[in-house]
């Protein structure tokens, strides 16, 4: 008690001359100014204006951006009660999802939740990249390279492994791609504004140099193109290659731009299995601030121009969509699911579940990202298995409650779900999108019209 009346007494006089100076000296010496400069800036761009101006270089902001357009939360899904029955038990609801069900041997998963491409040390510690590759198997579904090879630990780790073949080269050949339960070609991310030229710079170990077989002092790039590849024909080419040597299913990720239906007119003359589709509000371990908030086109818009195009040219059939970008609990994943999407892929909140409890081991000294990325100072401090269990369990509380809003909307199969189990509050996003206004009454349909009045006459009492 006598310390807390020390420090107040000590307070007063500083409080009293702030309060002074804040209430009479002019805006250009009171330090209330900084108040109104934040709200002009806000933080973040303040924040980020002094680390320019501290280090002069392109800064590398992890986890991507927070400038989230996705109108998610407008949108509703539409359950059942009376005029349809909803599904009687949630044991009946399918939620298995198929990966490019016209390849000699298509990906199975047990649920339409995949962990996204986060690379070994482009993005990710090994510790990381294990506990991700044992998470998602304890749960039934995949996790994927990113641009990075194949490591032994992850390949072991991992029940179902997607592999990007990548514009860094690490992961080529037969001895990779062979390794493999999904082909991904990645000519693209949301994070990243599309393609574009960027080196790993971090200190490299002895593993990861041998994981991506760089000589002692070699650059590790990825570039803004394919090396060698001059021409969209010469993409079509590289895409009907690989599909014609593998079995698995080959796809292609792009990033998505308003462009996208000129996107998509090319992948269409390839004979790839599945698209990934990256929306603008994706994760990144680290790329620039301006290629985040600034480039792209967010994920709900990308989606549903996506399935839209498809759709309209006969396409649909011909190729699975996987969504990516920013999407994080159940909800989104059921909207996303009644868009169109055959599965989404998710990987910020994937780091977030699987870090859950034990980001009190960093904090509040560090961040938890210094538990999961490469070069973090704690990556050391990750308990692997306990970090496995806590996104599987992530994985299955998801998964159970989207069973329980199937079980609402009188689905059988997660895959059932589409444009007619979702309602909008705003009249311009149901225009866009072709689904129900909420503020539009709904008309009976003749049959319940019949019902309703011969219900009525039934009630009617007997005349006296």
């Amino acid at each position: 008690m006598l310390l807390s009346w020390l420090a107040m007494k000590m307070m007063d006089p500083m409080m009293d001359e702030a309060m002074t100076k804040m209430m009479t000296e002019d805006y250009s010496d009171n330090p209330f100014l900084l108040v109104t400069v934040a709200e002009k800036l806000t933080p973040r761009a303040a924040i980020e204006a002094a680390i320019r101006a501290e280090t002069g270089k392109e800064l590398a902001r992890p986890l991507g951006s927070p400038n989230v357009l996705s109108p998610w939360n407008k949108i509703l899904l539409n359950p059942r009660q009376l005029f349809q029955l909803p599904t009687e038990s949630t044991g009946q609801i399918s939620t298995k999802t198929v990966i490019g069900p016209h390849a000699k041997k298509p990906l199975v998963l047990d649920l339409p939740v995949m962990i996204t491409g986060m690379s070994y040390g482009g993005s990710l510690s090994l510790p990381m990249k294990i506990a991700l590759a044992k998470g998602a198997a304890l749960a039934g579904t995949s996790t994927n390279t990113g641009e990075s090879a194949v490591t032994p630990e992850e390949r072991d780790a991992a029940k179902f492994l997607i592999g990007q073949y990548h514009r860094g080269g690490w992961l080529s050949g037969q001895e990779q791609l062979s390794q493999l339960d999904a082909i991904e070609i990645q000519l693209g991310q949301g994070a990243w504004g599309g393609a574009v030229e960027t080196s790993v710079t971090e200190r490299k170990d002895e593993h990861l140099k041998h994981t991506w077989q760089l000589e002692n002092g070699k650059s590790a790039t990825i570039y803004s193109r394919m090396p060698g590849k001059q021409s969209t024909q010469d993409y079509i080419k590289m895409v009907n290659s690989m599909k014609s040597q593998y079995d698995v299913p080959v796809g292609v990720k792009i990033a998505g731009t308003d462009f996208i239906e000129y996107e998509l007119a090319v992948i269409a003359q390839t004979k790839a299995d599945y698209i990934v589709i990256d929306g603008a509000e994706g994760g990144t371990s680290s790329s620039p601030p301006t290629l985040q908030d600034d480039i792209g086109l967010p994920t709900l818009y990308t989606l549903v121009r996506t399935v839209n195009w498809l759709t309209a040219n006969d396409l649909r059939d011909r190729f699975s969509i996987i969504i990516a970008g920013g999407m994080s609990t159940p909800g989104h994943f059921l909207k996303a699911l009644a868009l169109g999407a055959d599965a989404v892929y998710i990987g910020t909140i994937a780091l977030m579940a699987a870090m859950q409890a034990q980001a009190v081991k960093v904090l509040p000294q560090a961040p938890p990202s210094q538990l999961a990325l490469y070069g973090g100072r704690m990556t050391d401090k990750l308990d692997i298995d306990k970090a496995a269990r806590s996104l599987a369990n992530f994985l299955i509380s998801c998964t159970a409650e989207m069973k329980l809003a199937a079980q609402a909307l009188g689905k059988q199969a997660l895959n059932e779900l589409g444009p007619a189990d979702l309602v909008t509050v705003d009249k311009d996003l149901a225009e866009f999108i072709g689904i129900r206004y909420a503020g539009q009454i709904r008309r009976p349909r003749p049959s319940q019209t019949d019902a309703c009045q011969q219900t009525e006459h039934q009630q009617q009492p007997p005349l006296q």
